[in-house]
């Protein structure tokens, strides 16, 4: 079997048709939905791009992995899915992106070249790269944000496309009415069609990419597809442009009780830049039809990917998983991005078809299950046939879900969130040890822990599904703040860093030291079984005391 894993950038897990939004017509991801399982409790391991993915790369939570930020290298020598894929006899290819920085200190270190096979999938997340692009090909004063090569601009300059970085100008840009460039960077600019050919635009150009891939690929193979959408720059080309409008945006879930004694994290995300953008009504009234273009435009050249894989006979060999890095405010909340702990932001979209006959029992189900996005590597592994070694992997499989059992599962998920990069870091104050957030949910009430002395933030979702009323602010529900400090301390408990001795072999390495001869601590011997004691008895064959 073949695994299909497509990640969208900054997909909120409410803005597809399955999932029940009002206007945004999915029949793609439904068509996938139907076919397959939909987790509608799903949550990253951090709501940040860089973090988030390397969660996902790796099976392990951010307290593990270390890659806490974007940019934040992520060791050499930490294992990934390609790692543990290979081992079962599957390649790992990448297609798009990964937010993923080398640890080009520590390859320097142990003489890995990023040229050598080794060294090139310690650079490239674990992964054989078919494509890679990052999509964020910012350009200033200083340079280019990514320094890295561009394969899509590089494609955009062959295809005529008259300049210097045609992602800023053409992709991302549309023109104003004097002619100039209107850049998506500019809110105002959303509603205008990007100055591009549809075909030409991003979403297509990786849908085309991976048309590539597949019909060279020899299985079985795991393929990541890592779009860039429908994450900011929001702005998409015609026809998606003007599909949705001002009738289509949904009032902002947010209330005046949120700004009142707020959270002083929570404050300070509410004050910068972002939310007070989105805190504008204009702007939500062209950023949200353009994001949700953004996504109409991702459903049809995923359904461009399924007929593909259907008219080559590929579909029911192929698991197809989809999924996001991380959701998106737009204004719910008083807050804009992603960064905290609301649904909005935490929460993701996770559908899972397997096409197998022992999934046949689930098709077009919807699991409630706490699913977090370190599930995926174990699930891929033991799909392949693979052997999960659980001293690494913090995840679980959701095979059995898929199958229509109920295993023992977990009664919390996790997240955390190192803001020490950020602006609010330096407004509150704080050194970087002191700027992570954690996040603990159990299915009703969800906790929110703060380092740097502040108190918590509590949510009761059973009565407050809109998580407007912080009940941390007012006594009264100190046994639920209680209980869930207790969860957050037993996951940190967690033997997390014994990755190089699994639970099986230390049972095996029990009681082997005395047969290899190393028996302290004995009185007379008889304490043991004669056979270990053999080296150790008989006549001596010489002499040397007392002569």
């Amino acid at each position: 079997m073949n695994i299909l894993f497509i990640m969208y950038d900054q997909l909120r897990f409410d803005y597809l048709s399955c999932a029940g939004h009002p206007h945004l017509h999915t029949p793609n991801f439904d068509r996938v939905a139907a076919r397959g399982v939909r987790f509608s409790n799903a949550f990253v391991q951090s709501p940040i791009c860089g973090a988030s993915r390397m969660c996902f790369y790796t099976g392990r939570y951010v307290a593990s992995h270390g890659a806490a930020w974007n940019g934040f290298p992520l060791r050499v020598g930490e294992q990934t899915m390609g790692d543990h894929l290979r081992r079962a006899g599957m390649d790992c290819w990448l297609i798009g992106k990964t937010h993923m920085r080398a640890d080009a200190e520590g390859m320097a270190r142990l003489g890995l070249s990023p040229d050598s096979v080794i060294g090139a999938r310690q650079a490239e997340c674990g992964f054989d790269v078919w494509i890679r692009d990052d999509g964020l090909w910012g350009q200033g004063p200083d340079g280019f944000y990514d320094e890295r090569r561009s394969p899509y601009n590089e494609y955009l300059k062959s295809k005529g496309y008259p300049s210097e970085n045609p992602w800023a100008t053409h992709a991302n840009a549309g023109v104003d009415d004097a002619g100039d460039i209107a850049s998506g960077w500019m809110f105002k600019n959303a509603d205008k069609p990007a100055n591009i050919r549809e075909e030409d635009s991003e979403t297509p150009w990786l849908t085309q990419r991976t048309i590539d891939f597949i019909d060279q690929a020899e299985g079985p193979w795991c393929a990541h597809v890592s779009f860039i959408k429908p994450h900011w720059p929001y702005i998409v080309p015609a026809p998606y442009h003007d599909m949705y409008g001002a009738n289509h945006v949904p009032a902002p879930t947010r209330h005046a009780t949120e700004l009142e004694e707020a959270h002083p994290v929570y404050a300070a995300y509410m004050s910068n830049k972002i939310a007070t953008a989105f805190q504008r009504e204009d702007v939500r009234q062209k950023v949200i039809p353009a994001y949700m273009g953004l996504i109409k435009q991702c459903d049809d050249q995923l359904g461009v990917l399924l007929d593909h894989l259907e008219a080559t006979g590929r579909m029911d060999e192929t698991m197809v998983v989809l999924t996001s890095d991380h959701g998106d405010y737009l204004g719910d909340h008083w807050l804009g991005e992603k960064d905290l702990f609301h649904d909005p932001s935490v929460k993701i979209p996770m559908i899972v078809f397997d096409p197998r006959t022992d999934a046949d029992a689930t098709r077009g189900t919807v699991c409630d299950a706490l699913a977090e996005s370190i599930d995926l590597v174990p699930t891929f592994l033991e799909a392949a046939g693979g052997e999960v070694p659980g001293n690494i992997l913090e995840g679980r499989s959701l095979l059995p879900w898929l199958r229509g059992e109920t295993p023992d599962w977990r009664d919390y998920a996790i997240s955390e969130f190192d803001y020490s990069p950020t602006p609010q870091a330096v407004k509150l104050g704080l050194e970087p040890a002191d700027c992570r957030l954690f996040m603990v949910f159990d299915g009703r009430f969800k906790l929110m822990h703060a380092e740097g002395g502040f108190r918590p933030m509590l949510f009761d979702l059973e009565t407050d599904p809109d998580e407007f009323t912080d009940l941390a602010k007012a006594p009264g529900h100190e046994a639920e703040i209680e209980r869930l400090y207790g969860l957050l301390a037993e996951w940190g408990r967690r033997s997390a860093q014994r990755v190089t001795k699994s639970d099986e072999d230390i049972r095996a390495m029990r009681g082997r030291s005395m047969r290899r001869g190393i028996l302290p601590f004995l009185v007379d011997g008889s304490e043991v079984p004669e056979e270990l004691t053999c080296a150790y008895r008989g006549p001596a064959s010489k002499r040397y005391v007392g002569e």
